[in-house]
C-alpha cells in the first residue's frame, strides 16, 4: 500500500466516524435522556473535523495528494 492510499483511507475513516457521531447525537436528540449528553458527540465531531483539515493540509504540503488545478 502506498502512502497516498493510506492518507485517503485515514480521511475516509475520519469522515465516516464524523457521520457516526452525528447519528449518535441525532438519536440522543430524538429520544431525549441518555447517559451522555448530546454535546459529547457533537464535540467529538468538531474535534475530528479539525483532524480532517489538519490531515488534508499536511498531505497537501507533503505532496501525497494533489489539488485539482481546474475545478470546472
Amino acid at each position: 500500500m502506498t502512502t497516498p492510499f493510506i492518507v485517503k483511507l485515514v480521511l475516509v475513516s475520519l469522515l465516516l466516524f464524523i457521520l457516526f457521531n452525528l447519528g449518535r447525537a441525532l438519536v440522543i436528540m430524538v429520544k431525549g435522556q441518555h447517559q451522555q449528553p448530546m454535546s459529547h458527540f457533537l464535540g467529538r465531531r468538531v474535534l475530528f473535523s479539525i483532524a480532517v483539515i489538519v490531515v488534508l493540509l499536511v498531505a497537501l504540503g507533503l505532496g501525497y495528494i494533489q489539488p485539482n488545478p481546474r475545478p470546472y
